[in-house]
């Protein structure tokens, strides 16, 4: 847990509107992600709301990925932080958005049980850095996902979706 007792998500992004990790959603999620007492994996729990039940009595796959997204860009942004020796507070605020994200769904997922979802950087941290997400329900591991998380100025990545950035091709 961090000093103040906030999760990365309130103290970095407090205005954030993610339905999955934005702390402003006013229907989402809000998962809370924190450094482990290790401070190598970052973690969050959860417990799925009925509407997420998929299969009857089983996660819907799609909630799944969408905590393995957001939780593990939470884990590249948190080892940056780190890195630059910086509080998620201060400015500017770092950014990381997904590059790449593989699932292995390796057991079906229970509904009625806390979720506990660990990430960890894999390798050296860059520009383009990777993250193992694991999903646990109890001391069932039933989600493994690699992930690849960019370093990026979503100000700009907002302007280019939008058509605000004449000769815009692609990211740089």
């Amino acid at each position: 847990m961090s000093p103040q007792g906030l999760s990365l998500q309130d103290r970095a992004a407090p205005d954030m509107v993610c339905y999955c990790c934005g702390p402003a959603h006013p229907t989402g999620l809000h998962i809370k992600s924190f450094w482990d007492e290790g401070g190598q994996h970052v973690v969050t729990r959860h417990t799925p709301r009925p509407e997420f039940t998929g299969f009857p009595g089983l996660v819907y796959g799609g909630l799944l990925a969408m905590l393995v997204d957001c939780h593990s860009g939470w884990t590249a942004m948190a080892w940056h932080y780190r890195d630059e020796q910086r509080e998620p507070e201060s400015s500017p605020r770092i950014q990381c958005v997904t590059g790449n994200m593989n699932i292995d769904y390796l057991k079906p997922t229970p509904m009625g049980v806390e979720l506990v979802i660990r990430g960890q950087l894999e390798g050296h941290l860059s520009r383009k850095s990777r993250v193992l997400c694991e999903i646990w329900a109890g001391d069932v591991l039933t989600v493994k996902a690699s992930t690849v998380f960019v370093r990026a100025d979503t100000d700009r990545l907002r302007a280019m979706a939008h058509g605000s950035l004449v000769g815009a091709t692609h990211l740089r």
